[in-house]
């Protein structure tokens, strides 16, 4: 006679290896999001109004700049094996691997770190500003981009050493991504949806001569 095991299921709050959280997740096939920072299982509250047309303008924003800039990737709400946890960020945009990019897609995830992520928070600020803050600054990310909805306001950070600086707005109310030139924000066309402007704004940055050099060092780096 057989004998099968009993797998728990997946509860916010657990101290789980990747491993475990991987396995505990597949048993539960209409899960959407949950995360693991710290070792700790995160499951997100219902996603709001606001965060899903913040969200969809940020990828309007990523996939633009992507569209246009060869070796650049943008996604969404993936997960990724980072370090020794698993977090699903709001967004993110990598240089490809055969660009010269530090992240890879094995299976059927991604691998590594991406350049820059994006994280959308309403309940989820707390964390999105400390746990996964600090993942985050651990794994290398070059970039890493809050938008807090109750602020609202932005917080771009970019990783100076081994630690995290917070990005100035220029007078003119931009923010200039350094990791990829030409990625440009105008952030109270994101805050207060104004996506013609957000994509006005990133164009002037596509236009720039910083992204075409970016573009041809991407080039020369294909392997």
């Amino acid at each position: 006679m057989s004998v099968q095991t009993q797998v728990e299921p997946l509860r916010a709050g657990d101290w789980l290896t990747r491993e475990e959280f991987i396995q505990r997740w597949n048993d539960i096939p209409d899960l959407k999001r949950a995360e693991l920072i710290g070792g700790i299982v995160y499951m997100p509250s219902p996603l709001s109004a606001g965060h899903g047309r913040s969200d969809a303008r940020v990828q309007l924003w990523l996939g633009y700049y992507a569209a246009h800039t060869p070796g650049c990737e943008a996604g969404a709400n993936a997960t990724w094996y980072m370090l020794k946890d698993a977090p699903q960020p709001d967004g993110h945009l990598r240089i490809i691997q055969e660009y010269g990019g530090s992240s890879w897609e094995e299976e059927i995830f991604f691998h590594g770190a991406p350049e820059l992520i994006v994280e959308t928070s309403l309940s989820s600020s707390s964390y999105d500003l400390h746990q996964k803050k600090e993942l985050y600054q651990a794994a290398g990310v070059e970039e890493y981009i809050v938008i807090l909805l109750n602020g609202p306001a932005v917080r771009w950070h970019r990783l100076v050493g081994h630690r995290y600086q917070e990005f100035q707005i220029t007078p003119e109310g931009i923010i200039k991504s350094v990791v990829f030139p030409g990625l440009w924000l105008k952030v109270d066309a994101l805050l207060t949806g104004n996506s013609t402007k957000l994509l006005e704004t990133l164009e002037l940055g596509l236009a720039s001569t910083e992204h075409a050099e970016f573009v041809d060092e991407l080039a020369r780096r294909r392997t």
